[in-house]
C-alpha cells in the first residue's frame, strides 16, 4: 500500500446510486481498498444519511428519482465545504461536465472503469484531506448513544461505556445504519470482512449479546432482532 493509499484507508465515501447493481459495484470495489462506504438510493436518503455520519466523499449520479444530483450535490456541499463531490453520468456533453464541475471536484462517465474510480476518489481526497493531517470527526450519534470517531470511545446517556474493538466495529456500522435492519450477512462481511461465512457461524448473535449486555445497564433495550433476517437499532 503507497503512502497516500494509507492516508485514505480510514476515509467514508458515500455513493448515491439508485441503480442497484451499480451502486454495489461501487461499494464493493471501495471497500476492498479500504474505504468505509455508505449507500443510499435517494437524494433525500443521501442526505439523511450524509447529516448522521459526515463522510468525507460522496459519489453522486447526476440522475436521481426524487431529483437532480447536482442539486444534491450543492446542497451537500452547502453543510459541508470541504465534502469532495465526484459525480457520475450517463451524460458527456461539454455543457454537463462544465455544470457539474462549477462546483464538484471531478466527474465519471458511465460506463466507467472502476479502477479509474477509485484513482479519482483517491485524487480529490489528496486534495481535501493532506496526508500529514488526521481530519477531526464529529461524534455518530444516535438517540442516547454517542461514538467519539477519534478516541473510539462510546457513551451511552453521558456514561462511558467500554468496548472492544470489535465491538466498537459492531455497534457503529449499526450506529451508521440508523434505524434500517442489516442482515447477518452485511455485518459478518463488513465487520469481520467475511464474504463467505459458515451458515451456523454464530458470532454476530455471540457479540450481539456482549453489545446488549453493557449497553442494556445504561437505558431500555437499544438493539431490536428481526429474526431470521439481522439486527438493528431501536
Amino acid at each position: 500500500m503507497t503512502t497516500n493509499e494509507a492516508a485514505h484507508e480510514e476515509a467514508t465515501v458515500l455513493v448515491v446510486e439508485d441503480e442497484e447493481s451499480i451502486a454495489d459495484v461501487l461499494a464493493i470495489a471501495l471497500r476492498y481498498h479500504r474505504f468505509e462506504v455508505m449507500t443510499a438510493g435517494t437524494a433525500r436518503e443521501a442526505l439523511a444519511l450524509a447529516d448522521r455520519t459526515r463522510p468525507d466523499a460522496a459519489l453522486l449520479d447526476v440522475m436521481l428519482p426524487d431529483g437532480d444530483g447536482r442539486a444534491l450535490g450543492r446542497e451537500l456541499r452547502a453543510g459541508r465545504p470541504d465534502l469532495a463531490l465526484v459525480f457520475v453520468t450517463a451524460r458527456d456533453a461539454p455543457a454537463e461536465v462544465v455544470g457539474a464541475l462549477g462546483f464538484g471536484d471531478d466527474y465519471i462517465t458511465k460506463p466507467f472503469n472502476i479502477d479509474e474510480v477509485i484513482a479519482r476518489v483517491r485524487a480529490v481526497l489528496r486534495r481535501t484531506r493532506p496526508a500529514d493531517v488526521l481530519p477531526q470527526r464529529p461524534p455518530l450519534r444516535y438517540g442516547d448513544l454517542e461514538l467519539d470517531e477519534t478516541t473510539y470511545s462510546v457513551h451511552r446517556a453521558g456514561r462511558t461505556v467500554e468496548l472492544t474493538p470489535t465491538e466498537y466495529a459492531l455497534l457503529r456500522f449499526l450506529v451508521r445504519n440508523g434505524g434500517r435492519i442489516v442482515p447477518k450477512e452485511q455485518l459478518l462481511r463488513h465487520v469481520w470482512q467475511y464474504e463467505h461465512a459458515p451458515p451456523e457461524s454464530t458470532v454476530v448473535e455471540t457479540y450481539i449479546s456482549y453489545l446488549r449486555r453493557k449497553l442494556d445497564t445504561l437505558g431500555p433495550p437499544v438493539i431490536t432482532t428481526r429474526r431470521g433476517v439481522g439486527y438493528g437499532l431501536a
